[in-house]
């Protein structure tokens, strides 16, 4: 992958922020909406990368969550 992020990363980010809103307004669990979110992003990767690629992603992932990096994202609001 490259270092450089996709011109389209954020607007991909802002359609991802409006589905959660939306998922949450439905009353949808947040441990659900999450669950679907990934489910789906685990296709999406599986259907465009290998797996070696995508194991890749997941390890970069969880040493972003081993560091603390994900508390320190800003976050929809509770509900």
């Amino acid at each position: 992958m490259d270092d450089e992020a996709p011109e389209d990363l954020s607007h991909a980010g802002s359609v991802v922020d409006k589905a959660i809103e939306y998922m949450l307004e439905q009353q949808i669990a947040p441990v659900s909406a999450a669950s679907a979110l990934l489910g789906g992003a685990l296709g999406l990767l599986a259907r465009n990368m290998d797996d070696r690629a995508i194991a890749g992603v997941l390890r970069q992932a969880l040493a972003s969550v081993e560091a603390g990096e994900l508390r320190q994202l800003p976050t929809l609001p509770k509900r």
